[in-house]
């Protein structure tokens, strides 16, 4: 599996070519929720003040995605923003804040922010949550944010976001802990489908 990253620390990460060239910071995620992906980033301009660029970054454009860059070929990548922004929500402006729901109908937190992996897949691992109290009962006044896998079906819907009952089974505090965790979900849930 490869290593995993929360979406929001992506924002501001320079966009930098190949051959080294800085063309851009990353502004904001935009993600599809029907595909579980990360379909690309709007872009700021190379200074950390400059405004939003007319150009966004589609994700077959990004070559490598790491902790303190993305890297592209080169700019010829990029594409208009507009068309792109259009075609898929931008990723604070759906999911994050959304509630999370079991498919039994149990609220279990709200959305704070999209677990990626690292490669090239931008395939959304799962999320980042503020738990609700029937998700952690003992923990009192006193709850962690905690990450949930996203399980194989997701449904988005306005403001809820919908998971399998048996993700809630693998949440843990930890992101070393969950990518682990991670790995162990996706082997039970092949297993099940199998069966």
């Amino acid at each position: 599996m490869s290593e995993l990253m929360a979406a929001r620390s992506l924002a501001t990460r320079p966009v930098v070519t190949l051959g080294g060239d800085m063309v851009a910071h990353v502004k904001d995620t935009v993600f599809d929720p029907a595909a579980e992906r990360i379909t690309g980033f709007t872009l700021s301009g190379r200074s950390l003040l400059s405004g939003p660029l007319k150009q966004s970054l589609p994700w077959p454009g990004v070559h490598a995605l790491g902790h303190d860059a993305v890297m592209i070929r080169d700019a010829t990548v990029l594409a208009d923003t507009p068309v792109m922004v259009a075609r898929r929500e931008a990723l604070h402006g759906r999911v994050i804040g959304a509630k999370v729901l079991t498919d039994t109908g149990t609220e279990i937190g709200t959305v704070l922010d999209v677990v990626v992996e690292g490669g090239g897949s931008g395939r959304v691992a799962g999320f980042r949550i503020a738990p609700h109290r029937s998700l952690l009962p003992g923990a009192g006044r006193h709850r962690y944010p905690v990450f949930l896998p996203r399980g194989e079906q997701v449904a988005v819907s306005g403001r809820t976001l919908v998971v399998p009952l048996d993700s809630v089974r693998h949440v843990t505090a930890d992101l070393p802990v969950f990518t682990a965790r991670l790995g162990l979900f996706h082997h039970h849930v092949r297993h099940e489908d199998a069966s």
